[in-house]
């Protein structure tokens, strides 16, 4: 019989905990399983074994083997963060199924793995990857330059949507600041007006889509879960997305009022904004002065501003 190889190691030789976690790190996320990710070049670099020698850096225990107990981890890793997509993303699985939802997630993770210590940045590039993979994008740049607007792109629109939520929920809010109200802006001379700058609400998003999913978002978020909501045929969409009291409105506004805050969320003083949104109103200048005022009114009882320049 041959003697057990002896697989000790001396106090010397152990790797610090960085090093060590850096290692658990690559062998875990790696795509491929854990035998690749340890004989990856990111683990090998910090500690050349091969899948015989794993027992040097995981200890075994008396019923499970040190690849089996790594195994474990690396299953749970990406479980979690497909979990954590889920979370984020619900009304998106719910539209896809789970398996199909997992699999997007699963390859998304692969192309964009977690780089950030928390989990709330997991999905920022997720609608990206769903443009990037969509099944009709060689068609489509092979196309002209406007093709027509598709399935995925419904999909693409909802996940935009849905990270939206999310990211403007956890982020910097207007709870706690002082916002302008339409007495701040009747209050400015009308000469100085063209040239006033506004500054929006850190946490107020614009989102110009294909397919009208706010309404969407609304109805299957009412369904139950047994109740399938029929998904709308294209039609284009413009939101406001932003958070009062802790919790995230959404409001659905014109071409024109879009183009309108997006000039001024680029910083462009009034004048200029407003002859964004004349390029595309179908009003005459005198109904689109009278329109202005309803609209800024309304935007300063719903706190989209906070200082004026």
């Amino acid at each position: 019989m041959k003697p057990k190889a002896d697989l000790s190691i001396s106090h010397d030789d152990i790797p610090p905990l960085a090093a060590v976690q850096r290692w658990f790190q690559s062998v875990v996320s790696h795509p491929d399983g854990v035998d690749a990710g340890i004989e990856s070049d990111d683990a090998q670099a910090i500690a050349r074994l091969s899948r015989d020698e794993l027992e040097l850096m995981i200890t075994r225990s008396s019923k499970v083997s040190a690849r089996d107990r790594i195994s474990i981890y690396a299953n749970a890793y990406y479980a979690r963060l497909i979990e954590c997509l889920g979370e984020s993303f619900p009304i998106l699985k719910r539209t896809l199924g789970e398996d199909v939802f997992n699999g997007f997630a699963f390859g998304y993770l692969q192309e964009y793995p977690s780089r950030s210590y928390t989990l709330g940045r997991l999905g920022d590039h997720f609608p990206r990857y769903l443009d990037e993979t969509r099944p009709d994008r060689d068609e489509a740049n092979l196309a002209d330059s406007n093709p027509a607007v598709d399935w995925p792109d419904f999909l693409i629109d909802l996940a935009t949507l849905e990270w939206t939520i999310d990211q403007v929920f956890d982020g910097l809010g207007i709870e706690s600041s002082q916002t302008l109200q339409m007495e701040d802006l009747i209050d400015i001379a009308p000469e100085r007006w063209p040239q006033m700058r506004l500054t929006v609400a850190p946490c107020l998003r614009l989102l110009r889509l294909h397919y009208p999913v706010n309404e969407y978002y609304s109805a299957v978020r009412k369904a139950g879960d047994d109740v399938e909501v029929e998904t709308p045929g294209p039609q284009e969409c413009f939101l406001v997305v932003t958070r009062r009291d802790f919790i995230v409105r959404r409001h659905e506004i014109t071409a024109a009022q879009y183009e309108l805050l997006q000039s001024l969320a680029q910083g462009h003083p009034v004048e200029t904004a407003i002859a964004a949104a004349a390029q595309v109103s179908d009003l005459d200048d005198s109904a689109l002065a009278m329109q202005l005022r309803q609209w800024f009114a309304i935007w300063a009882r719903s706190q989209f501003f906070v200082a004026i320049k």
